[in-house]
């Protein structure tokens, strides 16, 4: 065997691989190829559109976190504030309640007080005059007594002149 004809058919070989590749490329440029690139653009593109609208939806939901937070810290605040009110007013409340509670303890002490020392200037009053009607009363019947014969009425005037002489 010849040496070169080892080399030919591996030539001619080389040449209708050659041709029947750039045959395939040329159609595959022609049909296939640009098909193939616009999907892969448009896939590019739709990739980049949704990594657009996910960076877009991150900065969106951050924002929103931001406002939430802000929301949140001045609705604690507000609470705080409300409590406070709340708790002054209550203590406001109680203060004043105590305050009316005991200025009503001390006019129904002062009431209390005035109706004791008027019933017991009533009763004291009421005593002095039966102690002056019972006096009285005695008085009388021993005056009854002493003035009941002639010699005692006589003894009586006799002693009185003898007083008012005196005198």
């Amino acid at each position: 065997m010849n040496p070169l004809d080892l080399v030919t058919p591996g030539i001619g070989l080389i040449f209708w691989t050659s041709v029947v590749f750039l045959l395939l490329v040329f159609i595959l440029k022609k049909y296939a190829w640009k098909p193939i690139l616009d999907a892969v653009e448009k896939r590019s593109d739709s990739i980049e559109k949704a990594i657009n609208a996910a960076d877009e939806a991150k900065a969106s939901l951050d924002q929103l976190n931001i406002e939430r937070d802000k929301i949140k810290k001045e609705s604690l605040a507000d609470r705080d504030t409300m409590l406070k009110e709340a708790r002054d007013t209550k203590n406001q409340i109680i203060s004043d309640a105590k305050a009316k509670a005991k200025q009503e303890t001390d006019k129904i002490l002062t009431d209390a007080r005035e109706v004791i020392k008027n019933e017991k200037m009533a009763a004291i009053t009421e005593l002095k005059n039966q102690v002056a009607i019972l006096s009285l009363e005695i008085a009388e019947k021993i005056v009854k007594d002493q003035l009941s014969s002639d010699d005692k009425q006589k003894a009586l005037v006799d002693s009185m002149v003898k007083e008012v002489n005196l005198n």
